[in-house]
C-alpha cells in the first residue's frame, strides 16, 4: 500500500503507520518488545504514514471492525472559533462570489519500549501532506555560467534548507520581475527595477511564458504542439453574478480514493504473550499491527495512548479472538517485537528497490488517482485537495489529548455523502458498498464527508488550497480584516469605556476584548471532559491569570493544539483591577470570566461591523503588525539575504504575538552542525583560491584582503575535509557510471567496462594525493590555468557568499522555538508580501514555497506601494 495513502487530516492522522526509520533493535528485550535503552535518532517517521503490514498488493479484506466498536459521540461542535485554523476537514465558511481585488494594480522498561524524545507539535502540524497533481515546468531559466576553480565547492549539507522552487507565473509581471538569485546578490539588490508590465493573458501554455526569446530545449518528455493549453482561471478578474450563497453552478468529480483492504501478515510473523506466539485473526491482528509499527515512538511511551488502544484492542479480541486460544488479559505481558521487526523489513526492501522500479510504482499510483485529482467546477477543471480517506489505525491528537491511542475505524462508502452536481454521473467506490447519500447542495463546497468514530467530528473533501472556491474565501477573510481598520478606533474607544461600567457582564466583555484585541488571544470555547485541557479568552480559569503588582498579568495556559502560552505583560491599571475584581471569592478552577462567552462576544462585535468576529480581531492584528515591522525593520541598500532576515524577523515577530510556538526541532543542533561545516567549507574554498594567487605572485601576500587566514581551519580539519571532497567524487563517479550503464542497456546498447569507472576513480586519487601535498605550504595550482582578475573574482564572490551564509545561520538560530509557517499560511495578508517583493526586489520564491505561490495567485498582481 502507497505510503501515503490516506486523506490529510493534520492532527487525526493514523498511528499505525509511523515507523521508525532506523534498524530494528536488537537489545534486551523485557516486555512487549520494548528496547531498553533511550533512541538518540529514531524519530518516528511522519511521512509513512499506513501500516507496513499493508505496503503490499491487497489480496483478501478482513478488516477493522466497523460500527460495532463505535466510541458514544459527544456534540460534533468546533473546540474553538478559529475556522481558518483548522485542517481542510473542517466546517466550510459560507463565502461570496469572486470579488474585486483592491489595491491590484494589474526511557521506560515497561512494554520493552525504547525510548524516544517527545516529538514537537510543529514537526506533527507539519505533516500533513496533499498529493498534488503534476505541475507542467517551463523551460529551465538560462544559468549563469560560473567560474571555475580546483577547490570545488561541496554541495549544501543535508541540514540547509533550500530555497522554494520557482514557481512558473500566471503573468508576465511576476516572471520579468523576479530574477534567479546569483552569487553576488548585494549587486542584484542595488540594479534599478524592471518596467512593470500589465498581467499575461489568462492561458499560459505549459513550457512557454510569453517571451519572444528562444528557449533552451528541455529535457524529458516534449509537449506536443497540437496539445491543448492549460488554461488559467483568474477568478479575481472574472464578474460572477449570484447571490453570494450558491457556490456553483455545476459540479463533478469520482469521490474519494479508499486504502486498500489489509493484508494478513506472513505466518511465521506473530506477536507474542508471555513468550507465546499469538495466532491472531486477521482482523484483531491488523489493530496489534497499528501499535505494533509504533513500538519505537514516543507515544507508545504514553500511559494514556497504551491504555486507550489496549481497551479499545480487547473490544475486538472479544469479536475476534486468538486462534489458538490464547487469553490476552495484560498489556505488560504483550510483546509486539517480531510484528515490529518484520514492517521494519518490508519498509526497508521497498527503501532499497532500485530507482526504475521506484519509477513504475509512482507511475502506477499516478495512473490510479488521476481521475480523482481533478474535478469538474461550472465547466473548469480543478484540483481536488484531500481526495484520499483516512486508513484505520490509531488517533494520536495533539498535545495531552485524553482519548490518544484510540481505534480509528475503517472507513466505509456507506460513512459517506457525497455532494456532487444534478445530472452527472455519480462516482463509484473504489471498495464494495454503496454511499451513505448523494446530495446536491450548491451553497457548500465540500465534494465529501463522513464523521470520524474517536471524537465524532466531520471529515470533509475540499478543493485543493489553490482552487477558485478557496481562494476567494481566503481574499474575503482577508479584506474583511481590512475593513475593521475603519472600525477599530471606535470599538477600542467603547471597551476601554466599559472597562469602568457598573454592568458586570459589560466589564467582563471589555477585558476580554482588551485581551483579544492587545494580546491577540484567540476566543476560546467550552470543552468536554473527554477533551484536551486547552482554553482560549473566555475560556480562561483562575488559575491561568496571576495578579503580580503594580500592572503585571501572568498568562500561563494550555492554548490550541496544547502549546503552552506563557507571557508576563503589563496591562492598563484598570485591567488589572478588574482581574482582581474578578478572581475574588472565586476558587482556582472557576471560570475568569464567568458573564462572557463566545457567542456572545462576537454578537457584540457583529454590531460594529458584519462579520465581525475575535478571529477577525486576531488576524488584523497579526497582519498589521507584520505590516508595521516590515516598513520600520527593512533595510536599505541590503543583499537580499539581508532583506530575508528582516522579512523573517518581521514574521517571527507575528508568531510570538500569536503563540506560534514550537520546541526546538531535534535535529537543529545536528542542522547547525552541519551548516558550520558548510561554512568552513567556504572559507577552505577562499583558503585555496588565495594559495593559488600566493603561487602566480607574491605579491598578493601583502594585499589586505589576501593577508589573513581564515578562521576554524586547523590542519586536521583540513586532510578531514579532503578525504570527505574525495570520497564524494568516487562516490558521484560510481553513481554516474552505473545511471549511463543503465541507460545503455535500456537504449539495448553494451554496458562499459568496470575499467572506465576504475580510470576515474584513480584520477581522483590522483588529484587529492597531489592536494595533499600542498597542506602547510601556503601554495596551491589549479588543474586548468586561470587569469588572476578571473581568481580575485572568484574570491569576492565566495565572500559574499560566506558573508550570506552567516545570516542564513543566525536566522535559523534565532527561529528554531518559533513557527513561521502558521502565520504566513493563515494570518498574514499574502498581498503585503507580494508588494514587499516587488518594492524591495527580492525574489518571492525565496519566501513563499511552491504550495503558497498556488494557494495565492490573487496576491501576486499587488503594485508596490500597496499596504494593509
Amino acid at each position: 500500500m502507497s505510503s501515503d495513502a490516506y486523506m490529510s487530516s493534520d492532527d487525526d492522522r493514523p498511528l499505525g503507520s509511523l515507523q521508525n526509520d532506523g534498524k530494528a533493535n536488537t537489545a534486551r528485550v523485557s516486555v512487549n518488545g520494548h528496547a531498553q535503552e533511550e533512541a538518540s535518532d529514531s524519530p518516528m517517521s511522519e511521512d509513512d504514514d499506513m501500516p507496513l503490514s499493508q505496503v503490499t498488493a491487497p489480496k483478501s479484506e478482513p478488516v477493522t471492525p466497523a460500527k460495532s466498536l463505535r466510541r458514544k459521540r459527544g456534540a460534533a461542535l468546533d473546540s474553538s472559533s478559529e475556522d481558518d485554523d483548522t485542517p481542510l476537514a473542517s466546517s466550510p465558511v459560507k463565502q461570496s462570489a469572486s470579488i474585486p481585488m483592491p489595491g491590484t494594480s494589474k526511557a521506560s522498561t515497561i512494554n520493552g519500549h525504547k525510548a524516544v524524545k517527545a516529538e514537537s507539535d510543529d514537526k506533527r502540524s507539519s505533516n500533513t501532506k496533499k498529493k498534488r497533481a503534476p505541475i507542467k515546468k517551463g523551460p529551465p531559466q538560462k544559468k549563469l555560467k560560473r567560474e571555475d576553480h580546483d577547490a570545488s565547492e561541496p554541495p549544501a549539507s543535508e541540514g540547509e534548507e533550500s530555497t522554494p522552487v520557482k514557481k512558473e507565473k500566471v503573468s508576465k509581471k511576476r516572471k520579468s520581475k523576479v530574477k534567479e538569485e546569483t552569487d553576488a546578490d548585494a549587486e542584484d539588490a542595488e540594479k534599478p527595477k524592471p518596467t512593470k508590465k500589465r498581467a499575461n493573458t489568462k492561458k499560459v501554455k505549459g513550457g512557454t511564458d510569453g517571451s519572444a526569446t528562444p528557449q533552451p530545449k528541455k529535457k524529458g518528455n516534449i509537449k506536443d504542439e497540437g496539445e491543448d493549453e492549460e488554461e488559467v482561471y483568474r477568478w479575481w478578474e472574472a464578474q460572477q453574478n449570484n447571490d453570494g450563497e450558491v457556490k456553483w453552478q455545476t459540479l463533478e468529480h469520482s469521490g474519494v480514493i479508499f486504502p486498500p483492504p489489509y493484508e494478513p501478515l506472513p505466518s511465521n510473523v506473530k506477536m507474542r504473550y508471555k513468550g507465546k506466539e499469538v495466532d491472531l485473526p486477521s482482523e484483531s491482528e491488523e489493530v496489534a499491527g497499528f501499535y505494533a509499527a509504533m513500538l519505537e515512538t514516543e507515544h507508545a511511551q504514553d500511559a494514556t495512548f497504551n491504555k486507550n488502544f489496549f481497551e479499545d484492542w480487547l473490544k475486538v479480541l472479544q469479536d475476534y479472538p486468538p486462534r489458538n486460544t490464547i487469553k490476552i488479559a495484560k498489556f505488560e505481558d504483550c510483546d509486539f517485537r517480531p510484528m515490529f521487526e518484520y514492517f521494519e523489513a518490508e519498509k526497508a526492501k521497498k527503501k532499497a528497490l532500485s530507482g526504475a522500479e521506484k519509477k513504475e510504482l509512482k507511475k502506477q499510483k499516478d495512473a490510479f488517482e488521476e481521475k480523482y485529482v481533478t474535478c469538474l467546477l461550472d465547466g473548469r477543471k480543478e484540483k481536488v485537495g484531500n481526495f484520499r480517506v483516512e486508513p484505520p489505525g490509531l488517533f494520536r491528537g495533539r498535545g495531552d489529548h485524553p482519548k490518544k491511542g484510540a481505534l480509528k475505524f475503517r472507513v466505509r462508502p456507506d460513512d459517506i455523502t457525497i455532494n456532487i452536481g444534478e445530472g452527472v454521473p455519480i462516482p463509484v467506490p473504489n471498495m464494495p458498498g454503496n454511499w451513505k447519500a448523494i446530495v446536491h447542495d450548491q451553497t457548500v463546497t465540500w465534494l465529501a464527508n463522513w464523521v470520524e468514530n474517536v471524537n465524532g467530528n466531520y471529515k470533509y473533501v475540499f478543493l485543493a488550497a489553490g482552487s477558485s472556491l478557496k481562494g476567494q474565501s481566503d481574499m474575503q477573510k482577508f479584506e474583511k480584516a481590512r475593513e475593521l481598520k475603519n472600525h477599530v478606533d471606535r470599538i477600542r474607544k467603547d471597551y476601554s469605556a466599559d472597562l469602568r461600567s457598573k454592568v458586570m457582564a459589560d466589564r467582563q466583555r471589555a477585558t476580554a476584548m482588551y485581551f483579544i484585541d492587545k494580546l491577540a488571544l484567540r476566543a476560546g470555547n467550552e470543552k468536554g471532559e473527554d477533551e484536551a485541557d486547552t482554553v482560549g479568552c473566555c475560556s480562561l480559569r483562575c488559575e491561568h491569570v496571576t495578579l503580580e503588582a503594580p500592572d503585571f498579568l501572568i498568562f500561563d495556559f494550555l492554548g490550541k493544539d496544547s502549546i503552552r502560552y506563557y507571557n508576563r505583560v503589563s496591562v492598563d491599571p484598570q485591567v488589572f483591577k478588574n482581574i482582581k475584581l474578578f478572581k475574588d471569592n472565586k476558587e482556582d478552577s472557576d471560570n475568569l470570566f464567568d458573564r462572557v462567552n463566545t457567542s456572545l462576544l462576537n454578537k457584540h462585535l457583529a454590531s460594529y461591523m458584519k462579520g465581525l468576529t475575535a478571529k477577525v480581531f486576531r488576524t488584523y492584528n497579526a497582519s498589521i503588525t507584520f505590516q508595521q515591522q516590515l516598513d520600520e525593520g527593512t533595510p536599505e541598500n541590503a543583499t537580499i539575504q539581508e532583506k530575508l532576515n528582516a522579512y523573517n524577523h518581521a514574521n517571527r515577530m507575528v508568531a510570538i504575538l500569536c503563540n506560534h510556538q514550537r520546541s526546538a526541532p531535534k535535529t537543529h543542533e545536528q542542522s547547525m552542525g552541519k551548516m558550520r561545516d558548510r561554512l568552513r567549507s567556504l572559507k577552505y574554498d577562499r583558503m585555496k583560491l588565495r594559495h593559488v594567487l600566493f603561487n602566480m605572485d607574491p605579491k598578493f601576500k601583502k594585499q589586505k584582503q589576501y593577508a589573513d587566514d581564515e578562521s576554524d581551519l586547523d590542519d586536521d580539519w583540513i586532510e578531514e575535509h579532503e578525504e570527505s571532497l574525495k570520497k564524494k567524487e568516487i562516490e558521484k563517479a560510481e553513481k554516474k557510471f552505473a545511471k549511463d550503464n543503465e541507460k545503455l542497456v535500456q537504449e539495448g546498447n553494451k554496458a562499459q567496462p568496470d575499467s572506465v569507472l576504475q580510470e576515474k576513480i584513480e584520477a581522483a586519487e590522483a588529484e587529492y594525493k597531489r592536494v595533499a601535498k600542498e597542506r602547510g605550504t601556503g601554495k596551491a595550482k589549479l588543474k586548468r590555468d586561470r587569469a588572476p582578475e578571473k581568481i580575485e573574482e572568484a574570491v569576492q564572490k565566495l565572500d559574499e557568499k560566506i558573508k550570506t551564509f552567516k545570516l542564513q545561520m543566525d536566522d535559523r538560530e534565532a527561529g528554531k522555538e518559533v513557527a513561521l509557517g502558521t502565520s504566513k499560511i493563515n494570518y498574514l495578508d499574502p498581498r503585503i508580501t507580494a508588494a514587499w517583493c516587488s518594492a524591495h526586489n527580492v525574489p518571492i520564491e525565496k519566501i513563499f514555497s511552491k504550495t503558497l505561490l498556488a494557494k495565492f495567485p490573487w496576491a501576486m498582481e499587488v503594485d508596490d506601494a500597496w499596504k494593509f
